[in-house]
């Protein structure tokens, strides 16, 4: 697994665009595992920063309590639809697929912003997959492009 700053040095233009495309919006969707493992999806919040992708959320919040018990994690950016009379121009969409580790360490929990005596769920994801989807200019492919821990970086075009 890689942190967002290993994943940026490594496969840097597709960081940015995947960075980019989450931030079109404030709210993620973020899929988690029940108890009995089935899926759950819910919204979050997303942060980049100090080369980490974190997670907050509300004390208690089931999303956070899947992550405790199962940390397996997979996170969708905000999504608009191409326009039909040019889908080249389309932003396109993002994910990221991981393991969130609970930080509970009050140094680290400041060190990324948290108010002193603020309790929250704080996970950093270690990243395990990078994916983001387009359409190319002339609007006839689906661009795939992704990273994955096992695989490295590949382009997958399709018509």
């Amino acid at each position: 697994m890689a942190s967002w700053q290993e994943i940026e040095k490594a496969v840097p233009e597709l960081a940015a665009r995947v960075t980019e495309v989450m931030g079109k919006g404030k709210h993620k969707t973020m899929a988690t595992l029940r108890k009995d493992g089935s899926p759950r999806i819910s919204g979050i919040e997303v942060e980049f920063k100090q080369g980490q992708v974190w997670l907050g959320s509300m004390l208690g919040a089931v999303k956070a309590l899947d992550l405790r018990r199962d940390p397996r994690v997979a996170i969708h950016s905000p999504t608009s639809d191409p326009d039909e009379a040019d889908p080249g121009r389309w932003s396109g969409e993002a994910k990221i697929a991981g393991r969130a580790v609970e930080i509970t360490d009050e140094r680290v929990r400041e060190a990324y912003g948290a108010p002193p005596g603020h309790d929250f769920h704080l996970f950093r994801v270690e990243v395990a997959e990078v994916v983001f989807t387009c359409v190319d200019a002339d609007g006839r492919h689906l661009v795939i492009e992704m990273w994955h821990e096992a695989t490295g970086h590949r382009v997958v075009r399709r018509e």
